[in-house]
């Protein structure tokens, strides 16, 4: 059993690549923050993603373009900080992982420097190589990511389903050979994601992707119900804090407007 003077064994790429190779099925969760880090990393999720995703479901946009590189190290420090046996991923927000590959280099090494978190995740693919081998080369791990790419919202035309199952499959596998360590694929269907998967030998984690991939990722907000009204058909509830936040709250005022908080038990 796990404790501080015996701390669980921290998840690497190395973990990851063995749970691939032996089919053990690789659990990962987005977090922002350090209490919820800290209970998904206790609940044994393996992976805990800071994803630009909180340009949504924390701060309100519209899309994950708004978010800074300072306000992802600012949300990865507090995760980091709180997970110890999960290995945290952070994303490299719009442009970092667009512009001069040098200012990508410098904003992954700020992830390392500047938090606990341990690798990077990058959108794109073959036309990425380049990029990837140049984080991974500094010293870097990089996870890529294909399939939807929220980035390129604006060039797609809005959340599309990928179905180009040879530019997906040579996208995955000219990340692996640059250096990648594992794939995130995005909104495909299930039998592109089956191909993408037995044509790499790196983990390949799915979010609307279905079951033959290496793992799963979801945004915990969608998971437990903090959602702001959207939730995408590939995520499943499995919690409803949502509604439990609300009435918690809504009888929190019916008592201090009643005169029933605080009662002299809770006075000094």
């Amino acid at each position: 059993m796990a404790t501080e003077q015996n701390p669980p064994k921290r998840v690497t790429t190395r973990t990851l690549q063995t749970m691939r190779d032996r089919d053990e099925a690789i659990t990962m969760l987005t977090a922002y923050d350090y209490p919820t880090a800290k209970l998904l990393d206790e609940a044994g999720v393996d992976m805990l993603l800071v994803g630009d995703s909180l340009a949504m479901v924390v701060q309100g946009h519209e899309t994950t373009l708004p978010v800074t590189m300072d306000q992802m190290i600012y949300h990865a420090e507090m995760v980091g900080r709180a997970a110890k046996r999960a290995m945290v991923v952070v994303d490299l927000p719009f442009p970092e992982g667009q512009i001069e590959i040098n200012r990508s280099i410098e904003a992954s090494a700020r992830v390392l420097k500047e938090t606990d978190c341990h690798a990077v995740k990058l959108e794109g693919g073959a036309e990425q190589a380049g990029r990837i081998e140049a984080i991974v080369t500094a010293g870097i791990p990089v996870m890529a990511h294909v399939g939807l790419r929220p980035q390129n919202i604006h060039v797609d035309g809005g959340y599309r389903l990928q179905r180009d199952t040879e530019k997906l499959v040579a996208d995955a596998k000219a990340a692996e050979s640059a250096g990648a360590f594992a794939v995130l694929i995005e909104c495909v269907p299930t039998e592109v994601a089956a191909a993408i998967t037995a044509a790499v030998k790196v983990p390949t984690i799915g979010i609307g992707a279905g079951r033959d991939v290496s793992g799963q990722v979801l945004v915990t907000h969608d998971i437990v119900g903090l959602t702001s009204g959207y939730t995408p058909k590939f995520t499943r509830q499995f919690a409803d804090l949502g509604t439990a936040l609300k009435e918690a709250a809504t009888g929190y005022c019916q008592q201090v407007r009643a005169g029933g908080f605080p009662s002299d038990q809770e006075s000094f």
